[in-house]
């Protein structure tokens, strides 16, 4: 059967991720008829009953896992409880389900968090066991790396098609710009924003600006997991990044340039920078499916602060 032939069912196909994944399948020329979402209020993923619905409703050949429960270092030191539940849960009850209705394949969306503290880096999927995650999100990142030990079972017991994706932080258009939920990205903008409207003579930003981190621009995540999907089919993971590493420091002078704020930032030490380093090797994505990143990372930015200015703030 053709890729574009075929009937997909993306969790989360709402959200932030869920929606450029819906678009970038519609790109790529698969009918929106040939494309199942639906919004959490419909199907609690954390039930079998309600996956299996889902699956049943969908009737899908290829499932992409985007849904997942999300957020930055201050969600995940308040609530890692429900963080790896939740997480956990909807994974492993979706693939069963998945496995049960004979789904022919299936995409888990995971993340950059399931790596060690103090990998080596650029981050190789090949040290992705070397140890412990940063604790700030150990939860989140060990609830889904269980999901790639899941699928690679299943693959070894049952021939089931199940590829796992480890992307770096994500931002662009449409992402979470709440106070408690947003990562860093939308958290910067957020805070930068209202420091120009009220005129304030300063910025206070968590941590020490020292760490660093990889983004990639949310429409090219998508373009890889769709590649992903149509391409790709072995059970080791793979990487999705941009290979641009950034430290927060350099992070925060940039969308100051950008946004137009010229105050002072006041670093608050006693916050936690979260993981030192994270930058990916992303060589096996490129050589196995073809992906490398397109946008520009000041291009995604100013195309970020736009939305957020025209779409949220507005």
């Amino acid at each position: 059967m053709d890729f574009d032939n075929n009937n997909f069912l993306i969790t989360g196909g709402y959200g932030f991720l869920g929606s450029w994944i819906f678009d970038a399948l519609r790109k790529r020329g698969v009918p929106e008829a040939n494309i199942a979402r639906y919004h959490s209020s419909e199907f609690d993923l954390t039930k079998r009953e309600h996956c299996r619905l889902a699956i049943e409703a969908s009737n899908p050949d290829i499932i992409i896992h985007a849904a997942g429960f999300v957020g930055g270092i201050g969600l995940n030191q308040a609530q890692p409880g429900k963080l790896l539940y939740d997480n956990l849960v909807m994974g492993v009850e979706l693939i069963e389900a998945a496995r049960e209705m004979r789904t022919k394949k299936m995409v888990v969306v995971g993340t950059v968090c399931a790596y060690p503290k103090f990998t080596p880096v650029p981050f190789s999927e090949d040290n992705l066991w070397g140890g412990y995650p940063e604790e700030t999100n150990a939860a989140y990142g060990l609830a889904k790396k269980m999901l790639l030990v899941q699928l690679q079972a299943y693959r070894q017991q049952y021939g089931f098609q199940g590829v796992y994706l480890l992307p770096v932080n994500l931002y662009g258009p449409g992402d979470h710009f709440e106070e408690h939920t947003s990562h860093v990205i939308p958290a910067l903008i957020r805070k930068i924003d209202r420091a120009i409207r009220l005129n304030e003579p300063e910025l206070e930003v968590w941590g020490t600006g020292n760490a660093s981190r990889e983004f990639l621009f949310v429409e090219d995540a998508a373009q890889a997991i769709v590649s992903a999907a149509e391409f790709y089919n072995k059970a080791d993971p793979v990487n999705i990044g941009s290979g641009h590493e950034i430290t927060i420091r350099d992070l925060v002078t940039l969308l100051c340039h950008l946004m137009g704020y010229s105050g002072a930032i006041r670093w608050d030490t006693l916050k936690p920078d979260g993981q030192p380093r994270r930058c990916l090797d992303t060589s096996r994505a490129e050589q196995e499916f073809g992906f490398k990143a397109s946008t520009p990372f000041e291009v995604g930015l100013k195309k970020t602060i736009d939305w957020y200015r025209g779409s949220v703030r507005a």
